[in-house]
């Protein structure tokens, strides 16, 4: 393959890592994955950190949190606002549980929201605004945490493909009530498999360790404030309390965590390397719109969408980019909308004009932590062929 969507990011350190874990004979959820959590918390400066088994049970779980927080939590039927551009577990949790969903178009420049359209469709019925940094590049936080404030709608930011990103000198993913990261392979960091939920709250990190992990009070701090201890210790071993998941990390993942974290500054400073020169080469080809940056993107991807009065076949198009053996994919999930599963839905849609333009005429190709101008001039001048 001459331009791979991911690249591996492990080296002996990672090796090392895992070998003393398999020495130890311990592989279930413990002191790596606690001691990560700690690491990982401290570094984008909040108070508790949670993992699990990946970015997609991280919503699964922050989501299923505000169900059981004890003053005003969501209830089946609320309205959430959602983009119409994100992964697909973005969504599941929210129709899971119940909630209706109101989609809001993005701007074909940067894909994040469309941000007059989102102020104009938060209505009294409007109880959390999901926001999703599409590829690393973050929303108009300033704008949407204001529309939050001022509201009292909660906000949940799903950043699983924006770790590292910043807006306005604050990480994304640190803005909201809860918020969400992924870590998997082809991510800014990677355990394999893994996914971490921030908060502030020490009611929502109670609940979201307790829902990760059966249910139960084990792992509860002394201090929880979600249940009252009791004094038979058999019992309370296994005292299930809120309907939950197993969706543990294990202590590879945590152990993998604590050395990619040492490497996670070096590698969005390349990754920002590779997408300035992406830029310098695409920047003046008026057949694609390239994402236009918002903030400082920590850039998962490098996206092109056909500009509407290019005269390029999408097909011939894509068929080049096999041909020259150039990995590509669609943008995200593409529009949710236009997926067969939003059958099972209870959703409304504000529009949807630009997320589908960016479905139909869009791609991506990969970024990494490691220099990609060989792969970007072989896009480039493949590209150019056409």
């Amino acid at each position: 393959m001459n331009y791979k969507l991911a690249y591996s990011t492990f080296g002996q350190e990672e090796k090392d890592a895992m070998y003393k874990v398999i020495d130890s004979d311990i592989f279930s959820m413990g002191k790596n994955v606690k001691e990560f959590e700690s690491e990982f918390a401290i570094f984008f400066g909040k108070k508790y950190a949670v993992m699990v088994n990946s970015g997609s049970s991280a919503n699964l779980v922050a989501l299923a949190s505000l169900f059981y927080k004890q003053e005003s939590p969501l209830k089946k039927g609320d309205e959430v606002i959602v983009p119409c551009i994100s992964w697909a577990t973005t969504f599941y949790p929210l129709q899971q549980y119940g909630l209706k969903l109101k989609f809001v178009d993005i701007e074909l420049e940067t894909l994040n929201y469309d941000i007059k359209q989102l102020k104009a469709s938060i209505t009294e019925n409007t109880k959390m605004i999901v926001t999703v940094s599409v590829l690393g590049n973050p929303c108009y936080f300033d704008e949407i945490e204001e529309l939050c404030k001022k509201n009292n709608i909660i906000l949940f930011d799903d950043n699983c493909e924006s770790m590292g990103a910043e807006y306005n000198g604050k990480f994304t993913g640190t803005s909201g009530l809860l918020n969400t990261f992924s870590t998997f392979f082809s991510h800014h960091m990677s355990t394999m498999e893994g996914g971490l939920i921030l908060t502030d709250d020490k009611e929502i990190y109670s609940l979201c360790k307790s829902l990760r992990n059966h249910g139960w009070t084990r792992d509860q701090d002394s201090d929880s404030e979600i249940y009252q201890k009791k004094d038979d210790d058999f019992f309370e071993a296994y005292r299930f309390i809120l309907p939950g998941y197993n969706v543990r990390p294990g202590e590879l993942q945590g152990a993998l965590g604590l050395q990619q974290i040492k490497k996670l500054p070096s590698m969005i400073k390349q990754r920002r390397k590779n997408a300035l020169y992406f830029q310098s080469k695409f920047k003046d080809d008026k057949r694609f719109i390239i994402q236009k940056e918002v903030g400082k993107s920590s850039w998962f991807s490098f996206t092109l969408i056909l500009h509407p009065k290019a005269n390029i076949q999408k097909k011939s198009l894509f068929k080049k980019l096999q041909d020259s053996n150039i990995e590509f994919r669609i943008i995200t999930g593409g529009n949710f909308l236009e997926h067969d599963v939003i059958r099972y839905f209870d959703y409304e849609v504000v529009s949807d004009k630009n997320a589908s333009y960016a479905h139909n005429n869009g791609f991506f190709v990969g970024n990494a932590p490691t220099d990609l101008t060989k792969e970007i001039d072989y896009l480039y001048n493949t590209l150019k062929e056409l």
